[in-house]
């Protein structure tokens, strides 16, 4: 087994998680098997109760552990499905040390952090490593990102386990990628290496020697830096990579194999590649690439969730977007809303951004509504599915999302003015939303409906399960702890919101569709999870081509594209997008601008908090 460390330098979040997915692809394009764990050293078990403000959003795995987002960067970049182990923290170490010396495993002994708690941590990364994440073969390399900087406190007992680690394993075995930061300031505007420095040294200081230097920065870097910090970091010129910020994360492993990364680790591990795989490595990867940056109709959707000032709190959301615009040939435009501005309080007391966040939404060709917790914001949404629903908008709701969309339909349509969540409201009079009592434990951590589970379509005709291919059941990663009332689905369905899937129960609904609606689905689960570059989930390619008009010729090709679809061609004969709003778009909204005044139209959504421009059109996609 071959270990690559990845460790960061000067600032957190400088990259990391790309830097190691990116190693991950270049290897695993040569035809070697990868696996990937990510060590959080702080002491939580798991992400599982985090704010999506801490550290972004809680990704979820089949086993329906609860971990950082990067192992969802590993899965969509590796195509990998990994496993509760592959997260290490703080919390579990020394829990099952702990728990060890409580069984009396240490026969008296004082328990200590060396060599109690790095044996710990060296024992799980070599059981782990051998752990199948793919058609059941054995990884050739294990892939480790410590997370946070190199002299945090907190991170002090991996360093050193991965200290002894490598006498454990062996140099040949073993190698070390720092990612550092290269910062221009603008008072010189040149390139400062002191950072990198410093981070180098202190990493040497705790007894570990970096192999590579991933040296992020802004614009390209030139040689005569490199040759700097090859000079005082005590590594050669071409151990020393340099990533600037990119339009797409799809360019960061192909400018990591411009750089001779491949051959590096080839000969620094004495890894096997055959000359048939090495030729032809990467050509789906420049393919992406190539496609992302042919770009140029443009299709627009709004994000309506409670987070949306952290845009890691959507990361997978995000992602799934991109992947399926880039499927169908658009670029993708976010119009990233706030969900609490929507509700009608904010016009008294904030009239400026009502204003602005209505005309975002107006102006977006579809709309998600995302997952989250809590009674803040959820007016807001229940306010953006009841604008979707009326004017013909395309929307795609995911778990709270879909209790919204069922929420509003049950006040505006079945006239029970008072129904809502008991999540929100436990003594309502119309409870729509319940708990499920055996996932109230009266623990948070670890006791929601978690990981994969199977969601099994009825008879009747759905586009979604046409989207899916026509099959019987699919199987969905879960997070949820409320699920849709019972009672009231009879009361629904009269009215025309169709529940198509459900669990295997019968009980449990999975997914809603909206009869007489260009596209109006929810699903409980999260099919953001399981979205990947060249396979995009479903529901959210049936968005994206929903909101470019397209979704009723795709169904009628047989859920195929288009040559002309799936090229790198700019036409827009097969799918018309309008660009501008129109008159109808606004005619939905027609009470709010009346109370505009004008202030709609001065207030275009130029606000650089409310928009990102995702995939080719701008660097907040890139390695950051």
């Amino acid at each position: 087994m071959k270990y690559i460390l990845v460790t960061g330098g000067v600032i957190s979040g400088v990259g990391k998680g790309v830097i190691a997915s990116s190693l991950g692809t270049l290897l695993k394009s040569c035809g070697i098997e990868v696996t990937s764990i990510k060590i959080d050293p702080y002491i939580n078990i798991d992400a599982g109760t985090f704010s999506p403000y801490e550290h972004g959003e809680v990704y979820v795995l089949d086993d329906g552990s609860e971990v950082d987002l990067d192992l969802g960067n590993y899965e969509r970049f590796l195509d990998i499905t990994l496993h509760r182990d592959n997260n290490i923290t703080t919390g579990k170490i020394y829990k099952l040390v702990i728990e060890a010396e409580r069984r009396g495993e240490y026969l008296g002994r004082t328990v200590q952090v060396i060599p109690h708690i790095t044996d710990a941590i060296q024992e799980w990364i070599e059981r782990v490593a051998q752990d199948p994440v793919r058609d059941n073969i054995t990884p050739e390399v294990c892939i480790v990102e410590l997370g946070g900087t190199i002299g945090d406190i907190e991170g002090m007992p991996f360093v050193d386990a991965f200290r002894q680690f490598q006498f454990r394993v062996k140099r040949e075995n073993f190698c070390v990628a720092h990612v550092s930061l290269v910062p221009s300031p603008s008072s010189t505007g040149e390139p400062k290496t002191k950072p990198t420095q410093a981070s180098v040294k202190e990493l040497r200081g705790f007894g570990l020697s970096p192999d590579l230097i991933v040296c992020r920065s802004e614009e390209p870097i030139g040689i005569e830096v490199k040759e700097k910090i090859s000079n005082f970091c005590h590594v050669a010129p071409d151990q020393v990579i340099c990533v600037h910020d990119l339009s797409s994360i799809y360019h960061v492993p192909l400018l990591m194999e411009q750089h001779g990364v491949i051959e590096f680790l080839k000969e620094r591990l004495q890894l096997s590649i055959r000359p048939e795989k090495r030729e032809n490595c990467l050509q789906r990867w420049k393919s992406l690439a190539r496609r992302s940056e042919k770009l140029h109709k443009q299709v627009t959707i709004a994000l309506v969730g409670k987070y949306t000032k952290f845009k890691d709190s959507y990361d997978s959301v995000i992602k799934a977007l991109q992947h399926a615009a880039l499927q169908v040939g658009y670029k993708l435009k976010l119009n990233f809303i706030y969900s609490e501005l929507l509700e009608s309080e904010t016009l008294t007391e904030d009239p400026s951004n009502y204003h602005k966040v209505w005309q975002l939404l107006c102006e977006s060709d579809g709309v998600v509504v995302p997952g989250g917790f809590g009674s803040r914001g959820i007016e807001g949404k229940i306010i953006a599915c009841k604008w979707c629903r009326e004017n013909k908008r395309p929307l795609l709701g995911i778990c709270m999302g879909l209790q919204a969309a069922v929420i509003e339909f049950a006040r505006n349509v079945l006239n029970l003015k008072k129904a809502n969540t008991t999540e929100i409201d436990p003594t309502t009079e119309h409870p729509l939303v319940v708990d499920m009592p055996e996932h109230h434990s009266g623990e948070m951590g670890g006791t929601m409906r978690l990981g994969k589970r199977k969601t099994i379509f009825k008879g009747e005709l759905s586009i979604v399960k046409q989207l899916y291919g026509n099959p019987q059941s699919v199987d969905e990663r879960h997070r949820h702890r409320y699920e849709v009332n019972l009672k009231y689905v009879n009361q629904l369905e009269e009215q025309g919101m169709r529940f198509v899937g459900v669990d295997e129960s019968g009980e449990r609904m999975e997914i809603v569709e909206l009869q007489n609606h260009p596209f109006y689905v929810a699903t409980q689960y999260h099919p953001e999870y399981l979205s990947r570059p060249l396979k995009p989930s479903p529901p959210f390619l049936g968005l994206i081509l929903a909101s470019v008009k397209g979704l009723s010729k795709y169904i009628a090709r047989g859920c195929h594209l288009s040559p002309r679809q799936m090229s790198d061609a700019s036409s827009d004969e097969e799918i018309q997008m309008t660009t501008k709003i129109n008159t109808s778009k606004l005619n939905g909204h027609s009470e709010h601008l009346q109370q505009a005044n004008g202030c709609i139209v001065n207030g275009a959504g130029s606000s650089s908090e409310a928009e990102l421009i995702t995939a080719s059109n701008g660097k907040s996609n890139g390695v950051a």
